[in-house]
C-alpha cells in the first residue's frame, strides 16, 4: 500500500503555467484528492516544487516532465514519475493507472 500511495503522489507543477496547461500542471496548480483503500488524501502543491498532505504527514517535492508528474516523498525518497491522462482540468475526476493498481483522482 505504501508504494500505491507513493505512486499516487507523482504530482507536478510548472513555475509559470502556460495558457493550455496539461493535467499534471492543473494538479500542481489546484491540488488533488486521492482515494486509496477508502482513505481520502487531500494533496496541496506549492510553486517552489513542494507538496504536502494529511496535515503534513506526507511531504515531498514535485516536477512536471511533459505529461508526467514526478515526485519524491517521505514515503518514497526515490523519484517516481507517472503519466497522467491528457486535457483534464480543475473539477475533473479520473483513474490513474499505476503498476500497483488504479487510483481515483480528483483535481481540486
Amino acid at each position: 500500500m505504501r508504494k500505491l500511495i507513493a505512486a499516487a503522489f507523482v504530482l507536478p507543477l510548472a513555475a509559470a503555467l502556460p495558457a493550455a496547461a496539461n493535467t499534471a500542471q492543473e494538479i500542481a496548480a489546484h491540488g488533488m484528492i486521492v482515494t486509496i483503500a477508502d482513505m481520502v488524501i487531500d494533496l496541496n502543491f506549492t510553486p517552489d516544487g513542494k507538496f504536502n498532505g494529511m496535515d503534513g504527514a506526507i511531504t515531498g517535492t514535485w516536477r512536471v516532465d511533459g505529461e508526467k508528474l514526478c515526485t519524491t516523498s517521505n514515503l518514497d525518497p526515490n523519484e517516481t514519475c507517472a503519466e497522467y491522462p491528457k486535457d483534464k482540468k480543475s473539477g475533473d475526476s479520473f483513474d490513474l493507472v499505476t503498476p500497483q493498481g488504479s487510483v481515483p483522482i480528483k483535481i481540486k
